[in-house]
């Protein structure tokens, strides 16, 4: 009893810290001024199918993501691989694996990157290229834990280590993600769910490219232009996440299930916004979903989601196969494809 009022207090003081970081800028957007923005990235054509609004949802390996709280609720071995092809010509891409381990609860592995072709290095002097290439990318490597407190409510969270690389400079960083589960009663059997993601440490480029020499003082005897010196370049905050959210099957039949979801964010670095999605499955083996990105948020581009899934048990019996496809629209940017395989066992 002292050890889940321990837990309960603890997730109320991180949330509340969280939302008050966030609500004292709610009237600027502060876009632009954190790192890692790889982190905000969808996972999952299931979850981008239905505009993001998965927090309370989290019924796949793609919980790792979006509520760690969820993978307490997967009764199987579970595995997803995600891709990507994001904007500029990057590339985003997803693993995770879930494995519930009983009463001791069930832990995760997650690895997301983010990466490019490499390109050739300009300068002023050299518009054509120096004859070398530099490259960046961004990765984030996960470690989870999730259990059921009680029959309705699970928790769950994630250790990442995270790491931003360009050329010859990185910078790395901590962050942890805690989510809760909640089942009720209400509504035909209500879901609310609620995390925060990338809770953790600044995190600031350091490396070789900011190196320079200088000449330091004239007046001094020995003093050359060979002196070297760093550029101490500024500390960035992570893209700290607060979501609240709720689902409910509006139609549960033996064929038809129509299940309807809205999720409330609140960025350190951008304005609140509300995710709404709805996805129609015939049998458990047809899904088709839509929903809406980032709505109330006046400069957002696009927002429109649309997806499609498949199960299938085409290898074994006791083997689930699934396959998702996600379309979202970017407005004057490239719209973005996802593709998931997911595997249960």
């Amino acid at each position: 009893m002292y050890k889940l009022k321990f837990i309960k207090y603890s997730l109320l003081i991180i949330f509340y810290f969280a939302v008050q970081n966030n609500l004292s800028a709610q009237n600027v957007s502060k876009t632009g001024t954190t790192a890692a923005n790889f982190l905000e990235i969808g996972v999952g054509a299931n979850a981008v199918g239905m505009g993001g609004a998965f927090v309370s949802i989290a019924n796949d390996a793609t919980a790792l993501y979006w509520n760690v709280g969820g993978i307490a609720m997967l009764p199987k071995f579970e595995a997803v691989i995600v891709h990507t092809d994001w904007l500029a010509e990057t590339n985003f891409d997803f693993a995770g694996l879930v494995l519930p381990l009983g009463d001791f609860g069930t832990l995760g592995f997650s690895f997301t990157s983010l990466s490019m072709d490499d390109m050739v290095v300009r300068t002023v002097e050299k518009p054509d290229g120096t004859g070398e290439l530099f490259s960046a990318g961004d990765i984030a490597v996960g470690l989870s834990y999730g259990r059921h407190l009680t029959e309705r409510f699970s928790i769950g969270f994630t250790v990442k280590y995270i790491e931003q690389t360009i050329w010859h400079m990185n910078a790395t960083g901590i962050a942890i993600d805690a989510g809760t589960v909640f089942k009720t009663d209400l509504f035909g059997g209500m879901t609310i769910g609620a995390t925060i993601s990338n809770f953790g440490t600044s995190m600031k480029l350091e490396g070789r490219d900011s190196r320079y020499f200088i000449r330091v003082d004239d007046t001094k005897l020995g003093s050359n232009e060979r002196i070297p010196t760093n550029l101490e370049l500024d500390t960035w905050d992570l893209p700290l996440l607060f979501q609240i959210g709720v689902s409910t099957y509006a139609v549960n039949s033996v064929n038809y299930k129509l299940l309807l979801a809205a999720d409330a964010t609140v960025p350190n670095n951008n304005y609140q916004s509300m995710n709404l999605g709805a996805e129609l499955s015939f049998m458990d083996f047809l899904f088709l979903r839509s929903g809406y990105n980032s709505l109330m948020l006046d400069e957002s581009e696009g927002g429109l989601t649309l997806g499609v899934g498949v199960n299938s048990n085409m290898i074994l019996s006791t083997t689930v196969v699934r396959f998702d496809y996600a379309y979202r629209d970017f407005g004057r940017l490239q719209n973005v494809h996802n593709f998931t395989v997911g595997i249960k066992f």
